[in-house]
């Protein structure tokens, strides 16, 4: 090799690693110092605690803290009050003066260049809080060994002042009624190391149980435990206290219920705000709901005088009469009043009312992270295998969704406390938590920190990827998502590689239990589907076979599901993360094993629901086997087969299916209006069962029968919004007789037009499923007709699952 090659190569080798060094330089923190000036402030000395503790658990490293500043070969990690920052080196003072400043709550972490030392300075004690908690998140930790990178410089303050999560001790959650006082220190420390700096707890007395066979201890021992550790911390403590009494303008009913609520707010050390619902639960009306607001601030500010009331106008069946009386009480602004709550079951968008109260009152928004269904904001587009199975509490990380959601209104209100039902949305809670904090961080980021200092360093890149590919599971139709198995595989694969600390942490456990149902669904789903068409089949050759023949091999066709599992390792592997899941954290995931509050978190009881029609049909089967004759036993088997058919010219839809919902008119899309209060959304019903929906209608004349599939799906609108549906390409020298099915959730009173003719009046839902109508001459002079559908006031929605639309014969 001659001089001048070997000068060239000297030199990209150095260009070479010393970029690689710039792109990979960090600092090793195993052998650091805390130097930290304060000695008095408890929330500091708090957060110190936190950072010594959380690496100690991590590594086993103990750093020590020091109160002066002295020479040392080891690396150091400064901590201190923006204040106090005098005390740091000049050279320092001048590096942290020197970057942008910040506001309540706000922190500054920088790394001085060629210097060992991080530097962690909080504008006030909360945050210093946050400051060690953005740390702790960049932190690249292994057993024995820690270290940061050396390009650390941040200053950061957040967007909006409240920002926490809903910790409710009580029977319906599923899994926060199952835990100690040390359980729920960590998970509210966890909150607060990604931002949140508020937690709302709950009474004992709620839309609940009193007890279960889970709770270490009486609710109200436990939300005095709860309200000490917020407080330990320095964070907000907020309460959720519906208005459970059944009178509230009785002396001696008002008396008991303040009684009541004596005992409660005496009970907890701290509490900032009490949040009373205006409805679900306790409707009441707004001259009765302000007056008795007024007695309990009397009560409330005997025990925590600087407490505030906000309200929310939650109600099912709304009236303008009701709203305009409710924010003429909110505009009065009462000495006791903190502000507006919005939540599920609230009618008016949260931008009308901003618009309509007045502009120094603040709104608090209450997310409803928990449910997949019968939700504030429910999964769009969501695939009834889904439904069926995950059903309305499932473990449901949805971070792209979540974001949409959160940046959907984000400028209406100052944050947000979300409503949570246990540790299903543990995924959601901190992309809300960290999006209240800055509403621009990119989901994956989020989702990046949450895996590194969660669950493993090594692998979080693989872990957060992960988790972004369980929200894709539940995107569209199941049949033809072939990234299920993908996601499985990648879980798989986690699984097999990850560290044993990993494999027995809960949020890894319930990502992994997410990939292994989801992969079992998606495959039961392709195998049901093949046996209701081969049981079709098989129907349809009757008339060769003769019906008893045909019937009695299409039954065992049907069954063959329920008697042979298939994949039945992964069904195992599903109950064991289910067991496993409830040893360490009290998930409740079925109602035997894990005493689950039904309908509550127990997904997986419902993991071998049929997903075809093998119930509707299988009923069918056994009444028409009973018929005595041949040629109607034909007749039955060919009209089941063809239920849906609307004959020559006629149109069917099944509005759970993307393809009829192109029918459907919406002027605004998901992204713009994810809680669909001016635009329609896909939901799932038979009938109403309480507030389930279940599997079989319950509508007169049809109990005990099972449904069509179809009719566990439909389109809804909420409230008195207008449900549209559009035809075109009809005959326009036919008539037309529309049938509809109208099942669902709600049990409305509903109105139908063609164009701006009437169909039919305002009719109750729920007694039938299924009605027939002429559809006006009038509307098809031009070949196209727009079905709407209509509330009467007060009433909760429209729902249609399926039309046909027949053309009737000349």
């Amino acid at each position: 090799m001659n001089f001048k090659n070997k000068k060239w190569l000297i030199l990209f080798s150095l260009i070479f690693f010393g970029l690689a060094k710039g792109f990979s330089q960090t600092i090793d923190l195993t052998d650091a110092q805390i130097i930290c000036f304060e000695k008095n402030d408890r929330h500091v000395l708090k957060a110190l605690s936190v950072l010594q503790e959380e690496v100690d658990k991590r590594c086993g490293i103990e750093f020590s803290v020091s109160r002066k500043w002295k020479k040392s070969e080891n690396s150091i990690i400064a901590v201190g009050l923006e204040e106090q920052i005098e005390k740091f080196p000049e050279e320092y003072q001048k590096l942290i003066s020197s970057i942008p400043s910040t506001k309540n709550e706000g922190y500054k972490i920088v790394v001085p260049k060629s210097s060992k030392t991080v530097l962690i300075v909080g504008k006030d004690a909360r945050g210093v809080l946050y400051g060690i908690g953005k740390f702790l998140r960049q932190l690249e930790i292994q057993k024995g060994k820690i270290s940061v990178s050396a390009d650390l410089n941040i200053s950061s303050s957040p967007a909006y002042p409240i920002r926490g999560h809903q910790l409710g001790y009580r029977p319906k959650t599923n899994a926060y009624d199952a835990w100690t006082p040390k359980m729920y220190d960590q998970y509210i420390r966890d909150l607060a190391v990604f931002g949140a700096n508020s937690i709302e707890i709950m009474p004992p007395r709620t839309d609940d149980d009193f007890t279960s066979v889970h709770m270490k201890m009486p609710a109200i021992d436990m939300i005095a435990e709860q309200s000490r550790i917020c407080d330990s911390y320095g964070m907000d403590v907020w309460m959720w206290y519906p208005n459970m009494g059944s009178d509230y303008m009785h002396p001696d009913s008002i008396k008991k219920e303040l009684d009541e609520r004596q005992e409660v707010f005496k009970a907890v050390s701290r509490l900032d705000h009490l949040f009373v619902p205006g409805g679900d639960p306790g409707d009441l009306e707004p001259d009765v709901l302000f007056s008795w607001l007024a007695k309990e601030a009397e009560i409330l500010h005997q025990y925590h005088p600087s407490a505030k009331i906000w309200v929310s106008p939650q109600v099912f069946r709304p009236t303008q009469e009701w709203f305009d009386s409710f924010y003429s009480h909110v505009n009065k602004k009462y000495s006791w009043f903190g502000g507006v709550v919005f939540g599920p079951w609230i009618k008016t968008p949260i931008a009308e009312i901003r618009k309509i109260i007045g502009p120094d009152i603040p709104v608090r928004r209450y997310p409803d992270i928990t449910h997949s269904l019968s939700s504030q904001y429910p999964v769009p587009q969501w695939d009834l295998a889904y439904a069926i199975t995950l059903g309305r509490e499932c473990i449901n990380p949805r971070p792209h969704d979540e974001k949409t959601i959160h940046n959907a209104f984000d400028e209406f209100a100052q944050g947000s406390i979300s409503y949570s039902e246990g540790t299903n949305d543990d995924v959601n809670k901190f992309i809300w938590s960290e999006l209240d904090w800055n509403p621009e961080t990119p989901e994956i980021e989020i989702l990046r920190e949450y895996s590194r200092y969660f669950i493993s360093s090594e692998y979080s890149e693989e872990i957060a990827q992960a988790f972004m590919a369980l929200e894709q599971n539940i995107q569209g139709p199941l049949l033809t998502n072939d990234g299920v198995p993908v996601t499985f595989q990648q879980w798989a694969a986690l699984e097999q590689k990850v560290p044993e600390t990993a494999m027995q942490n809960f949020r890894f456990q319930m990502g992994l239990l997410r990939a292994y149902f989801d992969y079992y669904e998606f495959r039961r789903l392709i195998s049901e589907t093949e046996l209701e068409q081969h049981a079709r089949e098989i129907i349809s050759s009757a008339e060769k076979t003769g019906t008893t023949e045909a019937i009695e091999q299409a039954t065992e066709m049907l069954y063959h599901a329920k008697k042979s599992a298939v994949y039945p390792e992964i069904r195992e592997r599903c109950f064991a993360l289910a067991d496993s899941l409830f040893k360490s954290i009290g998930a409740q995931l079925t109602v035997k094993k894990h005493h689950a509050m039904d309908g509550r978190g127990n997904f997986i009881d419902n993991i071998d629901l049929p997903l075809n029609d093998a119930m509707w049909m299988l009923d069918q089967l056994e009444t028409i086997k009973k018929l005595p004759g041949e040629t109607e036993r034909l007749h039955a088997l060919e009209k089941m087969l063809h239920r849906t058919d609307p004959g020559p010219g006629g149109f069917y839809d099944d509005f759970g299916s993307p393809g009829s919902r192109r029918r459907v008119i919406s002027n605004i899309s998901w992204e713009k209006d994810p809680g669909n209060l001016t635009s329609p959304r896909v939901s799932f019903g038979v009938g109403l069962r309480g507030e389930e929906w279940v599997h079989q209608v319950t509508a007169k004349g049809f109990e005990g029968k099972s449904s069509p599939m179809a009719w566990m799906n439909q389109v809804t609108t909420l409230y008195d919004q207008p449900l549209k549906i559009r035809y075109d390409n009809l005959d326009k020298k036919s008539s037309y007789t529309i049938r509809v099915a109208y099942t669902g959730r709600f049990r409305s009173k509903i109105k139908m037009t063609a164009d701006d003719f009437v169909v039919h009046e305002l009719i109750q839902t729920g007694i039938q499923p299924v009605y027939e109508f002429p559809v006006p001459q009038k509307a098809l002079s031009d070949g196209k007709v727009t079905f709407g559908w209509t509330c009467g006031e007060g009433e909760r929605g429209s729902q249609v699952s399926e039309i046909w639309l027949i053309r009737n014969k000349k």
